[in-house]
Parts: C-alpha cells; sequence; structure tokens
C-alpha cells in the first residue's frame, strides 16, 4: 500500500474557488469511480497552495483507478479542463509514500 502526495499551486487569488471545485466535483467524480482519497488540505503558509492525498492498494490497483478517472470522458471534456484553467499546471509536485511499520495509516 501506498499513498499518493500531490501539492498544487492554484492560480493567485483562485484557491478558494479551486478547492470548492474540488470538493464539489473532482473528489466526488474519483470517488464515485473507486479512488480513495484520505485528505485534502489548504497550505496554512501559501495562499494560493493546496494538497491531497489519495491512497493505493498497489501498483495494478492505481493504474486500473487512473484509467478510470484520466479516459473518462466527462474528466477530459468538463472536469480536466476546469481543473487546468484553475491550476497552474507546471508546479504540480506529486510524491509517492510508503508508511512505516508504526505508522497509524497503515
Amino acid at each position: 500500500m501506498y499513498y499518493e502526495i500531490r501539492r498544487y499551486q492554484a492560480q493567485p487569488g483562485r484557491r478558494t474557488e479551486w478547492v470548492r471545485y474540488m470538493e464539489d466535483v473532482v473528489i466526488p467524480f474519483q470517488a464515485t469511480l473507486g479512488m480513495d482519497v484520505t485528505g485534502s488540505f489548504v497550505d496554512d503558509e501559501d495562499e494560493d497552495g493546496y494538497v491531497w492525498i489519495r491512497r493505493f492498494e498497489d501498483e495494478a490497483q492505481s493504474e486500473a483507478l487512473y484509467a478510470a478517472v484520466y479516459d473518462h470522458d466527462r474528466w477530459k471534456n468538463e472536469i480536466g479542463p476546469a481543473v487546468y484553467s484553475l491550476l497552474i499546471p507546471e508546479k504540480t509536485v506529486v510524491t509517492r509514500v510508503i508508511p512505516t511499520p508504526a505508522s497509524p495509516l497503515r
């Protein structure tokens, strides 16, 4: 099992709009397809920073969920374009982490 920590930078001054879109559209859409979103956060030190965390059982599940979400017509035609208009895509940082043996997230 592993987690994917995704750090995004919203367009300047648009973080509130971004969070609303994530919580009203992106997260529910991904959850309906089986994605396990374990956390959604705003950066307390960066007014445009946002972080969210997804959990995967293994690489096979990750590949299947990525395909289900990002190959979906709704993502391609509606959600994806909205996401890219609200974020600065080139500032996205994705970190894959594995909980340690004593971690409560294991």
